[in-house]
């Protein structure tokens, strides 16, 4: 019998009230193995006044302080790693290797994040004016809110409430419904690393939980990963309640391949970039830009035996390249944009729809699949197809190649392959993106940078992690104080200034 699941709140495992429930599978065999509680929006907002009753001793607690429960929550994190995979991949698909990986960048947030005490600090002049100081401080907005997404349940939320914590706020995180175990494990080590009852608290649920974060007059901020359609939805709401937004959204992420690039280190890239974790990967490259006909005649070449040699297996085997996708209505999805794609006339070189693992018939495998001929009016080109499917579109110059990601309505993550530094300049320089690899086919910025695209993959002004993570969690505060030696006859009606 499956088992039920719970809410995390106050440091306690809470029953979920609302008597609604979804099924938590495991994709390599399509068996149901947990009951996920949908949280009603009073169960919402009652985890919200247990976050805002610890909130002011958490904001009073000195940075150096909120560090050491970061360090120590680290430290958990890594000792667990391994039951963290185990658990990630079970209930995600993807396989251990990269489940780790998950972890491993959501670790090196919690890393940046132990410098807070460096990273909060505010500026200081003195003497501003005649006996006038002035200086500023960063202070934590209050009760704030994090919705992840089913691909990185681990990563995407460490990304989140580790800044966000260690800035001072308290915090509640609605993760994906499809795989909630790893979210609600982060919240007990969160504890265990020694955070009060209430500094982090996990709510399940679906988009009536959603609706009540984005209305509870008590969350001052949110930010959320998903598709662009919903991230819109969250940023437009939330905005109009008066909350700070960060809304990351979808992608369509390609690489250039100049014809002076290395075909095998190309080839090499896209086969990890595209078909890593089965391409449910918000950075994942899934369209490949070959620059002249004979750029893509050299491509395809060398990429279809590859494509076809990819091993797909369940996610705990070490030989496997990815596992399965994360629930059977998804694999039919992906399944339904290939079909498409050959109706509007794109060539499929390689086919992966009837893929069967034997002894995992009712798992949602499907075999690494690569479109050729494909055109920018085709579906399967302007929507994120998020499976193992990489498309490719032929250019005839470099300004052709430039236009496609700089046209297309996402603009998440681009590389480009070539052995030309002026090429490579001035690609990084004109493509409308938001982050760019050259020679590196997955530009996520180290936890010290920023995360965060352009057009509909990015709703909100300030991105994720990095200087940005703690400009979005903190508001400033600036103080100008004079402490004057004697009285000062008579009263200015006259606004100050630097004069």
């Amino acid at each position: 019998m499956a088992k039920e699941l719970t809410h995390f709140i106050g440091g306690k495992h809470v029953r979920g009230t609302s008597g609604r429930f979804l099924d938590v599978t495991n994709p390599n065999t399509g068996e149901i193995t947990a009951r996920t509680p949908l949280a009603s929006a009073g169960e919402l907002h009652a985890a919200v006044e247990v976050a805002a009753k610890a909130f002011p001793g958490w904001a009073a607690t000195n940075p150096q302080r909120r560090a050491r429960v970061m360090f120590e929550f680290k430290r958990l994190v890594e000792a667990n790693m391994d039951e963290l995979a185990a658990m990630l991949s079970a209930e995600h698909g993807k396989v251990l290797a990269d489940s780790r990986g998950d972890v491993q960048r959501g670790i090196e947030v919690i890393e940046f994040a132990c410098g807070i005490p460096h990273l909060q600090k505010g500026e200081f002049t003195e003497g501003a004016g005649p006996g006038i100081d002035m200086y500023s401080m960063r202070q934590p907005l209050g009760v704030v809110a994090g919705i992840t997404p089913f691909n990185f349940p681990a990563m995407i939320p460490m990304w989140m409430f580790g800044v966000a914590i260690a800035c001072g706020n308290t915090f509640i995180l609605k993760p994906s419904e499809k795989d909630p175990s790893v979210p609600m494990r982060l919240g007990e080590l969160m504890m265990e690393a020694g955070a009060p009852e209430g500094v982090l608290n996990v709510v399940n649920g679906d988009k009536e939980a959603v609706d009540a974060i984005l209305t509870d007059p008590v969350i001052q901020a949110v930010s959320f990963v998903g598709s662009s359609d919903i991230a819109h939805y969250v940023y437009a709401n939330a905005a109009a309640n008066g909350k700070r937004v960060q809304a990351m959204g979808g992608a369509k992420n390609h690489a250039i391949i100049m014809p002076d690039a290395d075909m095998d280190h190309v080839v090499n890239d896209l086969i990890g970039a595209g078909y890593g974790s089965a391409g449910e990967r918000c950075m994942a490259l899934s369209v490949a830009v070959p620059v002249g006909e004979g750029t893509a005649e050299r491509l395809i070449e060398k990429l279809v035996p590859r494509v076809r040699a990819l091993k797909v297996g369940i996610s705990t085997a070490a030989d496997s390249d990815y596992g399965p996708l994360v629930s059977k209505a998804h694999l039919e999805k992906v399944k339904g944009y290939i079909d498409l794609a050959v109706k509007e006339g794109a060539d499929l070189l390689v086919d992966g729809r009837d893929f069967k693992l034997q002894g995992y018939e009712n798992g949602f495998f499907l075999g690494g699949s690569l479109l050729d001929h494909v055109t920018p009016e085709m579906k399967n080109y302007r929507d994120e197809i998020f499976g193992p499917v990489l498309s490719i579109v032929r250019a005839k110059t470099f300004e052709d190649a430039i236009e496609l990601p700089t046209k297309h309505q996402y603009g998440n993550g681009v590389a480009i392959f070539t052995r030309d530094g002026d090429t490579a300049r001035s690609f990084a320089s004109r493509v409308q993106v938001g982050m760019v690899g050259v020679n590196v086919p997955i530009p996520v910025p180290l936890a010290y940078h920023t995360f965060g695209g352009w057009k509909r993959s990015a709703f909100g002004d300030t991105n994720q992690h990095g200087t940005e993570g703690v400009k979005f969690w903190t508001k400033v505060k600036t103080v100008t104080s004079r402490w004057p030696t004697g009285v000062k006859e008579g009263s200015s009606f006259v606004i100050p200034t630097m004069s």
